[in-house]
């Protein structure tokens, strides 16, 4: 099983690095040019929430089937936290990304709430722009390219 879900994982990132650029480079466009928030630019980031959503799902499966799961529960934190490979699949991808889904979800919640057509762009913009960033720092380049 875990072959399987590692693959899903990997590729569905692409989709969700593609939503998610989409989305902050059409909220910063719309912001620039004090454009109508509409529903095109509702989808593309109802789109990217979806798909970072369900890339958590595959990333929670995949984190409890992987075999460097089981090596740190071996080994204790200690020895995890030494160990820049495992401390980057066991800590540090999970939590940023965890973060990252967070404030695109925040994002989305604030959008909804905002009354005018600059507030939505901006809520989409900028967090979903700092999660694009969180993802992208915490990605295992070697593994995953």
């Amino acid at each position: 099983m875990y072959p399987i879900i590692k693959e899903i994982h990997s590729g569905w990132a692409y989709l969700v690095l593609i939503f998610l650029i989409i989305a902050v480079v059409n909220a910063l466009a719309g912001l620039a040019g004090k454009k109508e928030f509409r529903d095109k630019d509702r989808k593309l980031a109802l789109f990217a929430l979806i798909l970072a959503h369900t890339q958590l799902v595959f990333g929670i499966i995949l984190y409890f089937t992987a075999p460097y799961f089981e090596a740190a529960k071996q080994l204790g934190m200690g020895a995890v936290m030494k160990n820049s490979s495992l401390r980057l699949y066991v800590v540090e991808h999970p939590l940023i990304n965890i973060i990252a889904i967070v404030l695109i979800t925040i994002g989305w919640s604030k959008h909804k709430k905002a009354t005018t057509d600059h507030a939505k762009f901006k809520n989409i913009g900028l967090l979903y722009g700092i999660a694009l960033l969180l993802f992208l720092s915490r990605i295992p380049w070697s593994a995953w390219l």
